[in-house]
């Protein structure tokens, strides 16, 4: 791979972002990692890993711009985002960073928004990322938009148990979620600047598995042996709504085609607590 050629990566010690840089590191790529704490030891770790750190802050014009010159790709990222002034800062910070792309005349822009975001779900957190979609659209066309789905990553919340483990989720039990693990989207975000023809101006909702809760219960069961149930609560919340009535949309057989290596939930659950 292009090793003269540089990522920055927003959101580097994060899950996606962390992701994004190792992946883009493992294919010899060189990876600006943008952090507002280079003394974190997740910092660190990646400087260890052969990125380069850069101190900036996605609410400073000067060092995104510092950040942004001469790197060939962006990968951009922003944190979950719940609260009304989060939610803004959320969309303040990727509008930001898409113009700062653009201005430095960056080849390729990958951001990481999520599915349902191409829809009016009514979903705060989902319509924030539509909000910067759409000055994506608007600014930089030849961006690549990847959509994962709910996070695997999100599930290991259970994992400590030693007793019983009881996951109290307001879902349909039997209803199959569609899934990726954090770390496959950074495999994604890095084939997607290997295969810039294939991807540049794209769209792609990402997912590697489908299961219900009842599976992710009997999957939990299995791979650590503590007996494991679910128990479901009333749906109110508008995102479990959503869940429940209309959800992800990923194309998952086309995707495992794409990329076989995609890890289904069982896997990575084994792969995840044999980390630990």
């Amino acid at each position: 791979m292009p090793s003269n050629k540089t990522v920055l990566v927003a959101g580097a010690t994060g899950n996606q972002g962390g992701a994004a840089a190792r992946a883009l590191l493992a294919d010899g790529w060189n990876v600006r990692a943008l952090v507002r704490d280079p003394d974190a030891a997740t910092a660190h770790a990646l400087a260890r890993a052969g990125a380069t750190l850069v101190h900036g802050d996605l609410d400073d014009a000067e060092s995104l711009a510092r950040a942004t010159a001469g790197a060939h790709g962006v990968f951009s990222v922003q944190p979950l985002a719940v609260t009304e002034e989060e939610l803004a800062t959320e969309v303040r910070r990727g509008i930001a960073l898409a113009d700062a792309a653009r201005t430095a005349d960056v080849a390729h822009l990958v951001y990481s928004s999520v599915d349902g975001a191409e829809r009016a779900t009514g979903i705060d957190h989902f319509e924030s990322k539509t909000r910067i979609e759409e000055h994506i659209a608007d600014t930089f066309p030849s961006a690549t938009i990847l959509r994962p789905v709910f996070f695997m990553d999100n599930l290991l919340w259970y994992a400590d148990a030693t007793d019983e483990r009881v996951l109290e989720l307001p879902v349909v039990p039997d209803r199959p979620m569609q899934m990726i693990a954090a770390s496959d989207i950074g495999r994604i975000a890095a084939a997607a600047f290997a295969e810039p023809e294939a991807y540049l101006g794209t769209r792609l909702a990402i997912a590697g598995d489908a299961v219900s809760f009842e599976q992710v219960a009997t999957t939990y069961q299995q791979v650590t042996g503590v007996r494991t149930r679910l128990a479901p609560k009333p749906i109110e919340e508008r995102m479990y709504q959503w869940f429940a009535e209309d959800g992800y949309q990923a194309d998952i057989p086309t995707l495992r085609t794409d990329f076989p290596w995609l890890q289904r939930f069982d896997a990575f659950l084994r792969n995840a607590l044999s980390a630990r």
